[in-house]
């Protein structure tokens, strides 16, 4: 299937929704979970919660600055492989200064870095293309992606 192909399909959905459907949590697995609070709480995250329910199960959760989903950590609560998870996008408006402020905490992130798909070859500005990854100790990928300008479209009205 080509770009255009995705793009003509993507545009074929008659109306959006209008039941409100917010994500509100993603979970990560981790081998640790007293490791990965740590972590977690380094990036100055803020701890909603830490639950048990008997000897199998615990869950943690952090919420990132300003962030309307979380994120839940811990023990029998997914069945997925710890550090599968990749691509998870944290918008900021300022690149450099967030990646500062992670270095400052003892983040490994990577340099700023431009990727942008051929289609947008000739697009100006930077906003959406910009970006920097790190990891968690498990090595779930997370990446830093700044906007500056969102794209006409991308907000939902109220």
């Amino acid at each position: 299937m080509s770009s255009t192909d995705a793009h003509a399909e993507a545009s074929e959905v008659s109306t959006p929704g209008t039941i409100a459907m917010k994500l509100e949590v993603v979970t990560l697995p981790v081998s640790d979970v007293d490791r990965a609070k740590s972590f977690y709480q380094s990036l100055g995250w803020r701890l909603d919660a830490d639950f048990t329910a008997g000897e199998e199960i615990r869950g943690v959760q952090f919420t990132p600055p300003q962030s309307q989903c979380s994120i839940h950590i811990g023990k029998g609560i997914t069945a997925a492989d710890p550090g599968s998870a990749d691509r998870l996008l944290l918008a900021v408006e300022d690149i450099q200064a967030a990646r500062d402020d992670l270095i400052s905490r003892g983040v490994d992130v990577s340099e700023v870095f431009e990727s942008r798909p051929p289609a947008f070859a000739d697009v100006e500005g930077s906003s959406y293309f910009t970006y920097a990854s790190f990891s968690d100790p498990d090595g779930n990928g997370w990446l830093l992606q700044e906007i500056t300008n969102r794209i006409p479209g991308r907000e939902w009205e109220d």
